[in-house]
């Protein structure tokens, strides 16, 4: 796996004085989609930690109803940067001459609710409620799977749970959509898509890629330690999700679905 941190002298303030230290980094790097390896062709261009990069671009693309027109992605150690889309070239390209994403967008693509709502998968939960507790307790199973921000301190995480609480795959990247990517495309990879009775966490705020990304997964609860976004809170509660957020200590807000929680 490529290094995913660096050591930065810095010049640290400390006690009313500054000092030479060494911090440890997150490293950032490009990647670029491209269709066919052409270069006059790009997809996507997103910012991430490297490392998982299968697993990131397969979760992208289904998010972006792309899977289906790709047969094979392709990683060539020489352009640890690049990955080319070998399938439906033409349709990957039209998608490529339409495409002006962002690198820090993660609703890049994405269109409104409305077309979300078509093409979301079905929430299936046939799970007892969840306890309160057992939601407490996520957040800090996932914190205790997070190497890189533990060096760090500058990596957002994402984690799939079962109805029971077991931690099923986690992944960090800087960027927090970059995150749950790669765990949609572990699963999907797996092709255990859509994830029924899943629950997903995430270590960053609950905005609206990351329900959307969710919703596109089939997951029906989603439990993050940051504030929900106003469309993200509409969005669940439009598309039958259960969004917690808030989840910290012994507190945390549910901004929809709360069926899906004991006592509520």
């Amino acid at each position: 796996m490529p290094n995913q941190t660096a050591h930065y002298p810095v010049k640290a303030y400390r006690n009313a004085e500054f000092n030479a230290l060494t911090d440890v980094l997150a490293i950032e790097e490009p990647l670029e989609l491209r269709v066919d390896a052409d270069p006059a062709f790009t997809l996507s261009l997103m910012m991430r930690t490297p490392g998982h990069d299968r697993e990131l671009v397969t979760g992208w693309l289904w998010a972006e109803g792309l899977l289906d027109a790709v047969d094979a992605l392709e990683l060539n150690p020489d352009t640890p940067n690049v990955v080319a889309l070998k399938g439906d070239v033409g349709r990957l390209r039209g998608a490529a001459r339409a495409s002006l994403t962002s690198a820090a967008c993660g609703v890049c693509g994405s269109g409104s609710v409305e077309r979300l709502s078509i093409r979301a998968e079905p929430v299936i939960w046939t799970a007892p409620p969840l306890s309160p507790q057992l939601i407490l307790d996520l957040p800090e199973r996932l914190r205790a799977a997070q190497t890189g921000f533990n060096a760090t301190g500058g990596l957002h995480a994402a984690g799939l749970f079962s109805a029971g609480g077991e931690l099923l795959c986690a992944y960090e990247d800087v960027g927090r959509h970059n995150a749950t990517d790669k765990v949609v495309g572990w699963a999907a990879l797996r092709g255990e898509l859509p994830l029924s009775n899943r629950i997903l966490v995430t270590s960053s705020r609950a905005g609206f890629e990351i329900v959307q990304k969710a919703a596109l997964a089939g997951v029906a609860v989603v439990v993050t330690v940051g504030a929900a976004s106003s469309l993200a809170a509409d969005t669940a509660a439009a598309l039958n999700l259960s969004l917690l957020g808030f989840v910290r200590g012994e507190r945390f807000n549910v901004y929809a679905g709360g069926e899906r929680v004991q006592k509520i």
